[in-house]
């Protein structure tokens, strides 16, 4: 097996082991992940639920049901955005929180919604 990705919210309730391979590295900037992340942009990877274990003494992250597919996951206490757990299932994890967010399973493939970057962000994107 391989080793797992650790991670988890800012104040250390929430912890997470994700077992890899990491999936499907992307980065998005639709409306709707510029408002959960606070970000221009946000940078995702996904792992099987089954290969998901909230490790931290806060247990699971709190939820917010975003869409008819996709629930926001964050911290209760500190409100650190963590990722989506979505309902195929599948938890999305926003790359800044894990633990060493440079691993290089992490770099996107792809960007979804361009049209949604800033035109100053863009350009620090390379198009």
């Amino acid at each position: 097996m391989s080793k797992p990705y650790e991670g988890g919210c800012l104040c250390g309730a929430i912890r997470f082991s994700a077992t890899g391979p990491a999936e499907n590295p992307h980065s998005c900037s639709c409306e709707m992940c510029r408002r959960h992340s606070g970000a221009p942009s946000t940078v995702w990877v996904e792992f099987p639920a089954s290969r998901v274990a909230w490790t931290g003494p806060g247990g699971t992250p709190a939820l917010y049901r975003s869409s008819d597919i996709s629930s926001r996951a964050f911290c209760p206490t500190c409100g650190s955005s963590l990722g989506a757990v979505d309902n195929a299932p599948v938890v999305a994890f926003l790359v800044g929180a894990f633990d060493r967010p440079g691993a290089k399973a992490f770099a996107p493939t792809s960007h979804s919604f361009r049209t949604g970057c800033p035109g100053w962000w863009k350009g620090a994107l390379g198009g």
